[in-house]
């Protein structure tokens, strides 16, 4: 990740400090509303305790208790954390889709749909280069 301090909430970026703060992969995640490969993020196989943050500000997103193995080929979780997240209608690609972003700047994160295991039923289907991973102390 390039940025190595959290953003305040509400704060916004201009374009090139969003560029400046992101990977050009980051970037294109998480500002273009990119994909990345499936199976392609390390945080797939992340099974410790800890929180996922947004890599652009570092907002909290998802605790580790709601991660789990969907077999999509992207980090999964059944449930964001109390105010990590907001979502959108997103018809691109000739579909409905649910857009998760970041509740704080805005970030595309993924998607979510309601193919996921109890107690939420929903699947959060978040692109690994928008997280970064903290482990708990």
């Amino acid at each position: 990740m390039a940025n190595d301090t959290d953003l305040p909430a509400g704060a916004t970026c201009s374009d090139a400090e969003w560029r400046s703060r992101l990977t050009p992969q980051q970037y294109r995640v998480l500002r273009e509303h990119g994909t990345e490969r499936p199976g392609s993020s390390a945080l797939n196989y992340e099974k410790r305790d800890g929180t996922f943050r947004c890599a652009a500000c570092g907002h909290a997103l998802f605790s580790s208790d709601t991660k789990y193995e969907s077999g999509s080929g992207w980090p999964s979780f059944f449930a964001p954390l109390p105010g990590g997240v907001a979502t959108s209608a997103d018809d691109s690609h000739g579909m409905r889709r649910i857009e998760v972003h970041c509740a704080n700047c805005q970030g595309h994160l993924g998607h979510v749909f309601p193919d996921g295991p109890r107690p939420t039923g929903e699947r959060y289907c978040m692109n690994g280069l928008a997280l970064d991973f903290i482990p708990a102390a």
